[in-house]
Order: structure tokens, then sequence, then C-alpha cells
């Protein structure tokens, strides 16, 4: 397998490059617009071809390279059917299996951060966008948010998976780049340790975090698989 986990700076957001070296076929996860010609270099030098763009959920902090890859490279887009994006190419759903040449993702719905929130699940790793961060996890106040359920879908659909599964999310501020199931369960500050379902509840209920800054321009534009009238730099 090739992989590689690329960062976007401005907003702390991990993509991630997976292909299969048989094949040559590719996928991005969570791809930000303003990285486009990056990934289209590293897709030549690896000699990749991209054959899909699959969202964790629909972001409100950067805005999705979906709808630019898809028009460049010709990828489809998969988003989950529950997250407002109908232009994507594939509305998938909870189960759902994805296979990109002798790579296979399974699809757990894990809402609570938003209602189309997903976690693609391999063999020996697990991509949780926002739902599960590594010592954290995504705020419940908004795009839907339930706290009961996310905890409910880490719980179950996460902290269920081999304790050595390796945890790639969606975003981190403090340099870390993956944990693991164990650790996770361990020592997540919201989570780890074993929290309640009350007890991480009130945690949420009690962040008090400050509005989204970009959630007014990443949203809509994101529920259009990335397309807006501003230019891309």
């Amino acid at each position: 397998m090739i992989f590689r986990q690329l960062f976007e700076a401005e907003t702390s957001t991990y993509s991630y490059l997976l292909g299969c070296e048989r094949t040559r076929r590719a996928c991005l996860v969570d791809p930000v617009a303003s990285e486009i010609n990056d990934y289209i270099e590293i897709l030549q030098a690896l000699n990749l071809k991209l054959i899909y763009t699959m969202e964790t959920h629909v972001h409100a902090d950067h805005i999705t390279g979906a709808g630019l890859l898809r028009e460049q490279l010709g990828s489809k887009s998969v988003v989950h059917r529950d997250a407002g994006a109908m232009c994507a190419d594939l509305l998938v759903t909870d189960g759902v299996l994805l296979q990109i040449g002798d790579l296979e993702f399974e699809i757990r719905h894990t809402s609570g951060h938003t209602s189309g929130c997903v976690s693609y699940v391999m063999t020996d790793r697990v991509f949780t966008g926002d739902a599960l961060l590594i010592g954290g996890s995504g705020r419940t106040d908004f795009q839907q948010g339930d706290a009961g359920q996310l905890f409910d879908n880490i719980t179950g659909k996460l902290f269920t998976l081999p304790p050595d599964t390796l945890v790639y999310p969606g975003h981190d501020y403090n340099g870390n780049t993956v944990s693991t199931i164990k650790q996770e369960m361990a020592t997540n500050a919201r989570l780890g340790g074993g929290r309640s379902r009350d007890e991480f509840i009130e945690i949420m209920g009690d962040l008090n975090l400050a509005y989204p800054k970009n959630i007014d321009r990443a949203l809509p534009a994101n529920q259009s698989c990335g397309k807006t009238n501003e230019p891309q730099s």
C-alpha cells in the first residue's frame, strides 16, 4: 500500500492519500481545495490514478477539493447520504464497502459531530475525521451535533476495533500524527478511562466554544462539493 499523510496548516487539516501498488488506483480522504496542485503533483510523481475523494463529513472549517479534483482528474466524490451534499457521486451508508484495487474500506456511520460523519475502516487503521481526535473529539454544538450520539458511535463502532488499530484523525492542533484505539480508550480526555455517557455529554455541554470562523463560507461550498465563486489560491 502507498500511504501519505498530508497536512494543511491554516486549518490544521489532515488529508490522506492511499494507493494500490498493483493497480496504481488511489483515493484521497478529506482533500482541501487550496492543496489541489500539490495533490496532483504527488499523484503524478507516484504514477497513481485518483478514483475516489472520500469525505468524512461536510466540513465547516475548510473547502473540500472534491469538486475540483472531479473536474480535473475525473475522480468520484464519496459522502454519507445524510451529509447534505447531494452533489456527490456516491451517497453511502453504514456498512458499505469500497474497493480500490487491493485496498478495502468499510464505512461506519459515526454521527454526532455532524449527522453525516463517517469513519473509513481498513484492516489495520481507521480514518476518523472529526468524530474521534487524538486525545479528544469533534464538537457537538452545531450541524445537527449530538453528544450522546457521538459517544454511542465512538464507543460502539470505533472502540470495538482491535486495540492496535491506528487512528488517523481529520485534524490535530498539537503536532500529533497518529494514535491507536487502545491509546484513545485509555487516555482520551473526553472519552477515555471509562468515562460514562453522561460524563461525556456534560463535558461537551461545558465547552463554550467560539463560532467556527469559516463555517459561513465553507459549509455552503462543501454542500456543493467545493463549488464556490471565489478564486482558489
